[in-house]
């Protein structure tokens, strides 16, 4: 625990202006980020005598071992450098509502030739019109269902829509009057997008022109005596009243706003937003915070604006906001968001009418959130806090653990070793900062030998790290270090060391656990041992009797099965053979679809694509003359020369053999392999039974 007084700036060194501070820690991580009227003033607030401080900010200031700052203009532009520094480095102590699920939206793809309705979440996409967010995809759902009787808009996919179009027959909707079927030319483009356009002006409101527009056919109908269309005609009627009665009118003259409602106690806090358009309740959402530090309402509903508006511009952000407290000064605020949406933005606190009444049922919304949140939080904060105290009773740790690293190896039958590393921080899972390894000093199988060169490769990195080299020497000896999404990260020579995001492996663990009996636990120690590394426990987790293994000990330690701590222990080995087993299939999957042509030098993926299309197969491309090969588009002479002569030095496949007659099918095609389709071989075996054997 860092004395504050010890990084404490010097008097005067702090400028009297507005700014954005960052305290860091001892591994130069980001873990709070301020922006202040008057830095000076705002800072001495953090090194006044430490009984004075509230309890988490006590914790925050003795965490951090430095603090910075950057002089800024105005307190706008200190509020939008706040917001990107907190998105950039995830700081621990700052304000972060914990939003577990991305909420669905309505959307229209306005963007393409025929417009699709459909449910999204997530980013929003340009050319996309967006309505909600809902609290359940259902009530999307339920919705556009009464809607497509009168606006049957295309719902497909876009396979099912070509398929569609290739057979000339249209898909169910089409048969039951719920999609005007444009797949198969009952509607032009034209008037389809014009169909959409009038979706899409009813969900923002707009509904007694349609309304009144059906009953004038209705009647029109039922006076020409055509009485199954007026029937038809009323019960579309039904159905767009039905539709409407599911967003009441809450708010006159068709007002758009958003009304946000905090409830808080000394800990934690509940935020809870209406989305009103037209007058009418379109989506709801909420978050929950821990409060790290002493804040008032006005600031909590600051970081709910940031969060809610930051990446919002134009339409997005409402002309008016209703708030429970103004945030103190209101006005860079209210200048931040008329500037995200272009036009002026009114942010106020309702005092009468019918705008102060919701906001009450808002509030109500969130008081029920928190209740909700603390009675499900109990129960989970509890489970976790036990589970990691009776881990480290039963490894006699100094303190419970509560940054885990989990290595398993992963093989098929001694081909493509692959390794993982997962981590758990308070016994959740940080997927963040999971990464995995090909196994490079050897080949063949040998589990303990692989987890030998993980754990060197590893703990070799966080020492690189911890000595602030900012790069590693070694570029062969590197994990690939990519998150469960796919993404790669840049370099580590990219990161320096003081721009404050985390690095690969610059932060250590309490406890690193390996997949394995006695021998994969003493391999792990050996390589800690190696490198100098004495302050992590090590301990291994066998799968036969679930049996906890000690570096040097003859014995398992054994848990007792309803422990938490054995729990969360399996927990933590099955993820780790989860993300080992899925990076595996990856690469042999990877290395069975591979082509002739990836040998080419300067050939990608389109003119591979161009050339099998051009032929039928590689086998065809392997007997064709240059000239041939030229007449592909995008075929110079030159890589024809170079296709021809690869493809010469490449061995040929080997000869189609008929299972059930043993012939030799000479003349057959080879397989289409350079368009990258999926597939196995057939000696892989079905997935039961290469359980055996896959691990």
């Amino acid at each position: 625990m860092a004395d504050p007084s010890s990084y404490r700036p010097k008097p005067g060194e702090i400028p009297d202006s507005p700014g954005v501070y960052r305290f860091r820690d001892e591994h130069r991580r980001v873990i709070y980020v301020g922006k202040a009227k008057s830095l000076r003033q705002r800072l001495a607030n953090y090194f006044q005598d430490l009984a004075g401080l509230h309890p988490r900010t006590r914790s925050m200031v003795t965490t951090a071992a430095s603090v910075e700052w950057t002089v800024v203009s105005t307190e706008v532009e200190a509020l939008q450098l706040e917001y990107s520094w907190i998105k950039e480095y995830d700081p621990r102590f700052n304000v972060k509502y914990r939003d577990d699920k991305s909420y669905p939206y309505l959307a229209v793809t306005m963007n393409e030739e025929f417009p699709r309705v459909q449910v999204m979440r997530g980013h929003k996409k340009k050319g996309v019109r967006y309505f909600g967010p809902y609290a359940h995809a259902w009530a999307i759902r339920d919705t556009v269902d009464l809607l497509l009787r009168v606006f049957p808009v295309r719902t497909c996919s876009a396979g099912v829509f070509k398929n569609a179009a290739r057979t000339g027959r249209p898909c169910l909707l089409g048969y039951i009057g719920k999609c005007s079927a444009p797949c198969v030319d009952r509607i032009s483009a034209e008037e389809h997008r014009e169909l959409a356009d009038e979706f899409c002006d009813f969900m923002t409101g707009r509904t007694g022109t349609y309304i009144r527009r059906l009953e004038k056919r209705m009647t029109e109908a039922a006076e020409e005596m055509e009485y199954e269309r007026a029937a038809r005609l009323r019960d579309d009627i039904e159905a767009l009243k039905k539709a409407m009665e599911k967003n009441a009118v809450v708010l006159a003259d068709a007002t758009d706003a958003d009304l946000i409602a905090v409830a808080e106690d000394e800990l934690e806090a509940a935020v809870q937003i209406f989305h009103v358009r037209g007058g009418r309740v379109r989506g709801q959402r909420g978050w929950v915070t821990d409060k790290v530090e002493e804040i008032t309402t006005g600031a909590l509903v600051e970081h709910a604006l940031q969060q809610l508006y930051g990446e919002e511009t134009g339409d997005a952000v409402p002309r008016e906001v209703l708030v429970p407290a103004l945030p103190d000064p209101v006005e860079p605020v209210q200048q931040w968001l008329t500037e995200r949406r272009g036009s002026g933005v009114s942010l106020r606190v309702p005092q009468r009418g019918d705008k102060k009444a919701l906001m009450e049922t808002v509030q109500r919304n969130a008081q029920q959130a928190l209740v909700l949140h603390k009675t499900k939080r109990a129960s989970d904060l509890t489970t976790r806090s036990r589970a990691l105290e009776e881990i480290a009773d039963a490894l006699e740790l100094d303190s419970a653990p509560l940054r885990i690293e989990c290595y398993d190896i992963s093989h098929l039958q001694g081909d493509d070793v692959v390794a993982s590393m997962v981590v758990f921080e308070d016994g959740l899972a940080r997927k963040s900062e999971y990464r995995r390894f090909q196994i490079k000093g050897f080949a063949g199988q040998d589990d303990v030998r692989s987890m030998h060169e993980v754990i060197t490769r590893r703990f070799r990195r966080y020492l690189a790290e911890k000595e602030r080299t900012g790069e590693w020497t070694d570029g062969q000896d590197d994990a690939e270090g990519t998150a469960p999404d796919g993404l790669t990260e840049p370099p580590a020579s990219t990161l320096t060391e003081d721009d404050g995001r985390p690095k690969r492996f610059a932060y250590p663990p309490q406890l690193v656990v390996v997949d394995g009996g006695a021998p994969q636990v003493a391999a792990a120690q050996r390589a800690l041992d190696e490198l100098g590394i004495d302050d992590i426990a090590v301990c291994g987790l066998a799968k036969r009797l679930e049996e906890v293994w000690l570096p040097g000990d003859d014995d398992p330690v054994v848990l007792p099965r309803t422990s938490e701590g054995l729990y969360l222990l399996q927990r933590v080995r099955d993820e780790a053979h989860r993300f080992a087993i899925t990076y595996q299939r990856t690469k042999r999957a990877k290395r069975f679809r591979s082509s002739p042509l990836d040998d080419v030098p300067g050939l990608g993926d389109t003119r591979k694509q161009a050339l099998i299309k051009h032929f039928g197969s590689v086998k065809r491309l392997r007997s064709a003359t240059i000239d041939q090969i030229c007449e592909v588009p995008g075929i110079g002479r030159k890589t024809a020369e170079t296709i021809v002569a690869t493809l010469a030095r490449a061995a040929p496949a080997a000869p189609a053999v008929n299972t059930a007659t043993g012939e030799i099918m000479d003349d057959m095609e080879e397989p289409d392999q350079a368009t990258g389709s999926p597939g196995e071989p057939v000696s892989a075996g079905a997935p039961d039974e290469r359980r055996g054997q896959e691990r």
